[in-house]
Formats: C-alpha cells, structure tokens, sequence
C-alpha cells in the first residue's frame, strides 16, 4: 500500500522529481507469502548467505527472479536485525519479570524483618519487665516468677493430647503440625535468621541466603527465583539423591493419601560420613506434599522420633539416627511463568556422639548450607537454564549426562571414604600403624562396568583395595590446597602408580605397580567438560603425558586419561568444602563408562557460632583462654584458632589380582602415606603468611590454677631428676606458665586414679600440635590411645619405678595423635608431679625431639 501510494505521488511531479522517486521506489518490494517463505527457509539455514549464495538463490527459486541480488541482502540483514531485537526484547522482559519477582521476594523479607524486629523489642520489654518485677520485691517467689516466664519463652507450645500417631489421622495431625511449623520458619519467625555475607540478591544470584543463630541444630535457609513451573520444582526437590551430593540411598516406605488432595511419605534416607573418622548418619522422617489456598506447592518435612510419635524406623547397625526438624520447601508460582521457591533444612546431627575435634562438622550451620540448602536451589536453577537452552553442550554430550558422570564420580568416593559393610567392604589387618587403613571389595556389585568384565574373566582376579587417611590441617584454607593438588599434580602423584591404575581398563594389567622407583616424568593438560552456572564445580578431562627417555621406558610412556571433578576453590566462599575426586578413564569413554574414584576432601572447622559457648572447660583450658583483666565471658572465647583447621580426607582404589593383593595392599598404604607427606608440604608452602600472626597464643596471665600447676610441673621434675625444665634464671609467677607453653619438646600431664584409664589434662603448645587437638578437646584423649603396643608395655614396666623413684627415662618410640597419624620421639621422661602438700596430684611427660612420621 506505502508502495503504490509511493507510485503514485510520481506521476505529478517534474521530471528530475520523477527520477529521484524512482530511484527511492527501488530500495521498497513487496514480498509474496511464497517468497517470504522461500527465504525463510534459506534464512533458518543461513543466516548470512553470501553473494554466490544469493545468486544462486535467485536462479533457484523462479519466484525470486523479479527481485534483484541488493534487495535481497537487505532483506536478510533487515531479517538478522529484526531476530536480534525480538531476541534483546525477550531478555529485557525475562529480566524484568525477574526483577518485579525479586522486588516482591525482597518486600516480603523486609517484612519478615519487621516481624523479627517487634518480636524481638518485645521480647526485650518482656525481660525488662521481669528485672525490674525482680529488683524491686524481696518476696522469694520472684525467682520463680522469672523461671516459669523464662520456660514459658522456651516452651510456647502446650504438650500434644493423647494421639493414636500409627492411624492416617494421626499421621495427618502431625503432617500438619509440621507444615505449621515449616512455614513459621521460612516466611516467618520461628528461628533467628542471620543471612550469609556475599549472598546479595538480584536477578542473576543464586538468591537470599541465611543460616540460624541460637536455635538447636543447625539451619539454613534459601529464597530464589527459578524459571520452572513449581510442579517441576517440586519433582526434581523431591529426587534428593539426584542434587544431594552426601546422600546415600532414599526410600519411600509408604505412601498415604490425604482427604485434601495431599500425600504423607515415610521415608528412610542414608548420609554418607563427610570423613573417615565418624560415622554416617540416617534419617526416618514423615514428608508431607499438600497445596495451599494461593496455589503454592509446600513438601516439608521431620524427623518421626519417640516425641512425636508415628510408626518406627528400620534399624541400621552402622549408622548413627540423626533428626530432622520441620523442614522443607515452599513452592509459589510467579507471574509470568516460573517460581519462588523458600527452602529450609533444620537438622540435629547427634554432634555429641562424634570426638570433640570433629563436632564443628556438624555443628556448622553453614556447611549446612553449602551442601543442602545451596546445593538444592543451584541444581534447580542448573536444570532451568539447561531447559531454556542458555547452557552449551560440551563435547557432544548432554548436561544430563555431564551431571550423572559428576554424581558417580562423587558417590564412588563417597562409597570408597565409608566403606560400608554391606556394600561388601572389609579390613585387612595394618602393618602396626594405624595411619591408613585399608579396605578390600571383592563383591560382584562393585564389578559391573565395562571395564573389569576383561579382569573378572581373568581367574585371578581379585577385586578392588581402598587404601584411606583422614588429617587435621591448620593454617591453610581448602580452597588454596585443593586447587595446588589440582594444578600441581606431579607434587604430590606418583606416575608409575597413575600406569597401574590406568593398566586396570585393560585385559592385562600390570601385576606389580611402581615397579620402576621413582617413576617416570609427566606432565598434565587439563581439558575443561563442563562447569556449573555459578562455576562452583568444574568436570574435566586430564589428559597425563608420559616422556620416555630410554628404550625400556616407552611401554609405560603412553598419555593417561582422568576423569576429574573440582569444587570449592573459590578462596571468596567461606566454610565451603574443597574437593578434588579423579578416576582412570580410556581416551574415548563412553556415557555410561565406569569409574573407580580417588581423591581428596577438605571441610573447614568452624565453630559453631550460632549457640551457647561450652561451659565443659578446664581450669587450666580456661586460664590460657583469658586476658590479664580476668576470665572472658562464656560467648567471647577467641576462636581464630580454630577457624583455621580444617581435615582433610584421602581415599584412592586400585584393583588387584589374587596373588598379588598383599603387594598392592604394601603399595597403597606407602602410597597414600608418601602423600600425606606431600600435602604437609605443601600446605606448609602454600600456608598465607599474614595467618601465622593469629597462631601465637594469646597473653598468660595469673590465674592461679594455671600458675600453680605450672610450677609444680617445673618443681616436681627438678626434685625428681635433678635438672632444671625451664633456663636457669629461675622464673616466677607468669613468666614459668608462658615458658612452659612455649617449651620446644612436647609436655603433657594426665591423670592418675585407680581403676580409671588415664585422660590428659593439660598440654603445651608443642603437645598440642602433637596430639592434633585442642585444650578443650585434650580432656577425651586417654593415655593408652596414642601409645602403640611396645609403649604400654614399657611404660607399664616402667610404672612402679615411676611411682618408687619420681621418675623413668623411656626409649625412643613411636605414639600416635589424635588423628591416627603416627608421631616418633627420640626419647620420652615421665615423672610425678607433686602438690603443695607432697602428694600425686598427676603424672607428667615431655616428648624429645618428636616429628610425625
């Protein structure tokens, strides 16, 4: 129509005007449906044809033959600029429906917060009222007025009535209960919520991140925004084992529909043990799946114990019963398409039950949420953008498939680090240090790939062999040492070791391995896979190029493949784990290809900040935690210590024949100990200098216990051997406390009573690094721990003259720290330490020139 109008106005106009019209009336055609279409088609082809290409069109197509080859470039690129703009338009209204979305999450946190803070003012009335009722009456029976408002604070909930908890309807009452309670948490008050420092929110972020502060357990909390529909959020949340890196198997028992549309699950769930030092941990719990009235999707979840009652859980033998507090998910549809999601996890983890040094493992609210509650909401957003298609193939393989070879490769060394029974794991007896333990797997289970259906057929061969060592590190941060092991492999790998392992995808495999000392040179390229949206894991491909420099050198000089995934090197992420897991591959693996994992594992201690400080402390524990002007408040104790230790976890598998699994199993044990060699190393060459200022123990001051068991240390060995513990200039008071502590050999004192097994008490810094512990972890160390079968014996031959003379010289030897490292001295005294009053009040030693072996 603007065509021919143009056309028209022409016909009335001078000549020149006519030219110029006829020269703009070239640059407009008006396209047919046929031609549309026919240049689509080329279009969804090529983009942008070339010239030879548009010519060719036009000889192609006759319906073309009237448009001449300029017209039609300007059309593609009209075409090319009109795909770009509908493309930007479609980001920018993604972006603001994002927005709108986040602007609404945020303004209902906001209020939330309000919530928090008239609660909270409240609360603070409330107490000053009950002082005030307190200071200002002599009658007995304020205190009691003050308890019973203190309990009712604790306890706001009355007890439940009688219920029959085994009947749907008894079920029902305490799905409900717990979806009450779940909700109070995620877009309420219940718990004291404190967000997590770099979780800012905003379009692209993972969301509002927070974790609990004194509530029991440990919690964490999420809030973000998903482009899935929730009834997708909700199926793929619901299928922990496939996001939940620590979980082992989960079933659900039983299923129940409910009178509202809803469905009550029993479900039993496995958690693997993060280290080698505790045990895993397991779950029965109720889960509840219901709509509510705005059209939101909530499953949540708890922990069906005594208290609560409900039908009891399977019995597992090597597993410790964790609970799970009213957790769970809360799905709301947005507008425009996608979802808002709030998780909550609140779990008790029994950190009781595991040895003190450990307990932040399961007393940190943020290792909580880095391994659910992140985990959860990251795996979401994952599979979002692998829907809308904005995450590229790598390799021609699919992000499905890329997620399942980084599951099994986290769930084989998950498998490897516990070595559960059933599984068909067991222990071979150690070489008399108790350093690495070795497992051995001969079940036809672990057998089923590819790659040992040639070794099974071989009639010798074995199985698989575990070779595992866990290791408490100070003053180095995870993320640093994980990404040295991983860009510096020839620090620590042996490469004739890497030729056995690689040897086990074929028909032969090397018999012996490391059978060259030494090895021989590689060097590794790392060839990226796949990363996740937020870079937090990366899978590669490790290719390991052999060098040979003799004849005799080329059979074993071939390139080897790895299988590699890493996480948590960024330095910027605090309590994060750090995790480094490999496996041989072939050059051309396929999907489905199998793996045998090794690798390592750090977890940050961090102690738990979130609840009431330990009142459980020695006298002496206490007097090197306080300042000159006296002892500390209980919630004030300097822990930059302990923010600073982390355990690292090594586990590596080989396969075996028969005959030779006594070798492999010599081989794998000095194998994991020459690494442990190496990481320390390491960490003491990656360890930042400006933390070693933090170590140096804070100020000694008069307290007089530690004063005094100072002195009748230094005394008591004076009297007994007749030289001086300390330098001769005779020191008093503080000065003998912080010469003691600062003593270069190892000094430690332990009790002594009858029919008791003997439990340190106090130790010097020295015998502190020894031990591998702290003071307040000191006290669940018993003597006949750390010494090996030749110690108790010398010191039990040693005893009476001990208890005769006041003292005994003990040979050189070998005792062991807290975690199970091995640790030699040249030479050891032990001697009585005597009070002020001549009697035994403990036994004391001093470790000479000790190392760790």
């Amino acid at each position: 129509m603007a065509l021919s109008m143009h056309r028209d106005s022409n016909s009335s106009g001078s000549g020149s005007s006519k030219q110029q019209q006829q020269m703009d009336a070239s640059k407009y055609v008006r396209y047919t449906p046929e031609q549309v279409d026919a240049l689509e088609r080329v279009y969804a082809e090529c983009p942008k044809p070339s010239s030879l290409r548009r010519q060719q069109l036009i000889r192609e197509c006759p319906i073309l033959s009237n448009i001449e080859p300029k017209q039609i470039k300007v059309w593609f690129q009209n075409r090319r600029c009109r795909e770009k703009q509908r493309k930007e338009s479609s980001r920018l209204q993604t972006v603001n429906r994002k927005l709108t979305a986040m602007n609404k999450l945020l303004m209902e946190e906001n209020d939330r917060l309000q919530k928090q803070v008239s609660h909270l003012v409240y609360e603070n009335g409330y107490m000053r009222q009950q002082l005030h009722t307190v200071s200002s009456t002599t009658d007995t029976s304020c205190d009691s007025v003050v308890m019973s408002g203190q309990q009712q604070q604790q306890n706001p909930t009355p007890q439940h009535p009688q219920r029959d908890a085994n009947s749907p309807a008894g079920l029902l009452a305490i799905a409900e209960e717990t979806l009450a309670e779940f909700l109070g948490k995620a877009t309420g008050t219940a718990v004291d919520w404190v967000q997590m420092i770099g979780m800012k929110p905003g379009p692209d972020s993972i969301g509002i991140v927070a974790v609990s502060r004194n509530c029991s357990g440990v919690a964490a909390r999420a809030c973000g925004l998903v482009s899935l529909e929730p009834t997708k959020v909700a199926e793929i949340l619901k299928d922990r084992l496939s996001w939940f890196r620590d979980c082992r198997c989960l079933d659900v028992a039983s299923a129940i529909p409910t009178g509202n549309g809803g469905t009550i699950e029993l479900v039993y769930m496995q958690v693997y043990a993060p280290t080698t030092l505790a045990s895993a941990r397991d779950f029965w719990t109720l889960r509840y799946i219901t709509s509510l009235e705005d059209g939101s999707l909530v499953i949540c979840e708890r922990s069906l114990t005594s208290s609560t009652g409900g039908p009891a859980g399977p019995p597992a033998t090597c597993f410790a019963r964790a609970e799970m507090l009213p957790s769970g998910y809360l799905i709301r549809p947005c507008e425009g398409g996608g979802s808002i999601i709030h998780i909550v996890d609140h779990i008790d983890f029994d950190a009781g039950s595991v040895p003190e040094v450990l307990r932040p493992l399961y007393e940190s609210s943020k290792i909580l949420a880095q391994k659910m509650t992140m985990a959860a909401l990251r795996h979401i957003r994952q599979i979002a953008q692998e829907t809308n298609g904005e995450v590229q193939y790598s390799g021609g393989r699919q992000p499905a498939v890329l997620r399942a070879l980084s599951q099994r490769l986290c769930r084989g060394f998950n498998d490897a680090v516990n070595g559960f029974v059933d599984d068909g794991w067991s222990i071979m007896s150690s070489d008399g240090v108790e350093d690495v333990t070795i497992a051995v797997n001969t079940s036809p289970n672990k057998f089923l790939g590819s790659q040992y259906n040639n070794l099974s057929m071989l009639p010798t061969f074995g199985g698989v062999l575990c070779a595992r060592a866990s290791m408490l590190l100070q003053n180095v941060p995870p993320a640093l040492l994980v990404r040295f092991l991983r860009e510096h492999r020839s620090e620590w790998a042996d490469y004739g070791v890497d030729v056995y392992s690689a040897a086990s995808l074929k028909a032969s495999p090397y018999a012996v391995p490391c059978s060259k000392p030494g090895g021989f040179p590689s060097s590794q390229v790392i060839l990226p896979l796949a990363q996740t949206v937020e870079h937090e894991e990366f899978l590669e491909v490790v290719r390991l190029e052999g060098h040979a420099f003799s004849p005799e050198d080329i059979a074993m000089s071939r390139d080897m493949y790895l299988l590699q995934l890493c996480s948590g090197i960024d330095e910027t992420t605090t309590g994060a784990c750090a995790q480094l897991v490999f496996a041989p591959i072939d050059e051309s693996f396929g999907d489905d290809a199998p793996l045998l994992p090794s690798g390592f594992r750090v977890i940050p201690l961090e102690p738990k900040s979130d609840g009431p400080a330990a009142t459980r402390t020695l006298d002496l524990a206490s007097a090197l935690e306080v300042g000159h002007g006296g002892a500390r408040a209980g919630g004030e104790a300097d822990t930059s210590n302990q923010n600073l230790r982390s355990v690292l976890t090594i586990a590596f598998q080989f396969t075996f024949e028969n005959h030779y699994q006594e070798s492999v199993a010599a081989m794998a044990r000095q194998y994991v100990r020459s690494i442990v060699a190496s990481v320390q190393r390491v960490a003491m060459a990656i360890a930042p200098s400006q933390l070693s200022s933090h170590m140096v123990p804070k100020p000694f001051p008069g307290s007089p216990e530690a004063v005094t068991l100072a002195q009748w240390i230094c005394r008591s060995y004076s009297m007994h051997t007749g030289a001086e513990l300390l330098q001769a200039d005779s020191p008093a008071g503080d000065a003998i406390l912080k010469q003691l502590w600062h003593h270069s050999d190892a000094i430690m004192c332990c009790s002594v009573k009858m029919n008791a097994s003997a439990v340190f008490t106090f130790a010097n810094q020295a015998g502190l690094d020894m031990l591998e512990t702290t003071l307040v972890a000191l006290q669940d160390i018993m003597l006949e721990k750390i010494l090996d079968e030749a110690g108790r014996k010398i010191l039990l031959s040693e005893f009476s003259k001990i208890m005769q003379q006041g003292f005994a010289y003990l040979p050189a030897g070998v005792c062991v720290s807290s975690m199970g490292r091995p640790v030699s001295y040249e030479q050891a005294v032990a001697w009585k330490v005597l009070n002020d009053d001549d009697a035994n009040h403990c036994l004391a030693f001093m470790f000479m020139n000790w190392s760790f072996v």
